[in-house]
């Protein structure tokens, strides 16, 4: 009988060993703080109709960020001067805390009243809606260097040449030409030659980081570039355009590209 019960008693201790082991589950699901209809972006104009924007996510609860085009904002609230006039729609991504979503807002720009930062002059002169065409600074065969190989992920060594590839083996566009302006929009055109076609395309012009990112076409010379269409800005100026791949594509090496307006 004594037998008996110790063999009950060791099997009650194992099971509650066992049943010790088995991990405690604390379910927490993420549920939405709103719907996307509950979502209130604002945009706020200075002065009214004017070029400089702010964007607003006012509603409690929500994280995310702001895509103006032209760049992206980490934050609920950003202020921008904005180039283009025209309408244009402006994107906030963000977690309704158990989904992601985007909303957008469209805002209509009447006037340029806030000065843009003088690299859009530089790049499209002063009357941003005509425009301003560059071409390269040399021609095959000058001796100038204008489409040449230079050292990899050195933005400062641009001006060294390892291959003066433009004065011998210059590109299919190298008499072409690309033209620049922020007509109800930031568009480009590349033309092959001086009177081809235009492949039309648009930019993307960054001060705060120097890049000019051209999407939807190619820059002039691209047969160096990259298919993400992103340079270097290394000089900008009312008479000059230098920009700079660390890398080429096509290469893998550096690669510089030096313009003039036509």
């Amino acid at each position: 009988m004594k037998i008996h019960n110790i063999k009950y008693l060791l099997i009650a201790v194992f099971m509650l060993i066992f049943s010790a082991c088995d991990p405690i589950v604390d379910e927490q699901h993420l549920s939405n703080a709103t719907d996307v209809a509950g979502v209130q972006l604002v945009a706020t104009q200075s002065p009214p109709g004017g070029n400089k924007i702010t964007l607003k996510m006012s509603t409690p609860g929500i994280t995310g960020y702001w895509n103006y085009n032209l760049g992206k904002a980490l934050t609920d609230e950003v202020t921008v001067v904005y180039p283009i006039p025209g309408k244009s729609t402006f994107t906030y991504v963000g977690s309704l805390g158990g989904e992601f979503f985007t909303k957008t807002i469209d805002v209509q720009v009447d006037r340029l009243d806030t000065p843009l930062d003088q690299d859009y002059y530089d790049l499209v002169s002063t009357n941003t809606a005509a425009g301003k065409t560059w071409v390269f600074d040399g021609a095959q065969g000058s001796g100038r260097f204008w489409w040449f190989m230079s050292p990899g992920g050195s933005p400062d060594s641009y001006m060294t040449a390892w291959w003066n590839a433009g004065d011998c083996c210059a590109p299919s566009d190298a008499s072409g030409k690309m033209h620049f302006d922020l007509d109800k929009g930031a568009n480009f055109n590349h033309y092959e030659t001086q009177t081809a076609t235009p492949e039309k395309g648009s930019f993307v012009l960054d001060p705060a980081n120097k890049t000019l990112t051209i999407v939807g076409s190619k820059m002039l010379g691209s047969a160096a570039g990259n298919k993400d269409g992103v340079y270097t800005i290394v000089t900008l100026t009312q008479d000059k355009l230098v920009l700079y791949l660390n890398n080429s594509e096509t290469y893998g090496t550096g690669w510089t590209f030096i313009f003039k307006p036509q």
